[in-house]
């Protein structure tokens, strides 16, 4: 079974019906998805880079690029190029990734 790090790469689509607890489902864009007014989305490069996909004017999509790094206690944490949020990475597998938002300091550790 892969690294979760590598599990975690590529695109992700959020599967909002599969949220709960506090926690974002994504699943991969192959994903038999029911009909929605555009979805929000994560994407994990191998060199660190990560793009929150957010939804754009006309249903679209809107890069809003950021960095991610593995988590010492596990999973990944990835933050956007505003604000001090975070989202980390609390389970990963190869057709399924569930996040919860967490607050940091800008620039600072989780």
């Amino acid at each position: 079974m892969p690294a979760p790090e590598v599990q975690l790469l590529g695109r992700w689509v959020h599967s909002s019906e599969d949220d709960h607890d506090g926690v974002a489902v994504y699943r991969r864009p192959e994903f038999n998805f029911p009909p929605a007014r555009g979805r929000r989305g994560l994407e994990f490069g191998a060199d660190g880079s990560f793009v929150e996909w957010a939804i754009g004017r006309g249903d679209g999509s809107e890069a809003r690029p950021g960095r991610w790094e593995p988590d010492p206690a596990g999973g990944a944490v990835a933050r956007g190029a505003v604000g001090g949020t975070a989202l980390r990475a609390v389970q990963t597998a190869p057709d399924v990734l569930e996040v919860r938002a967490v607050d940091t300091p800008a620039g600072g550790p989780t």
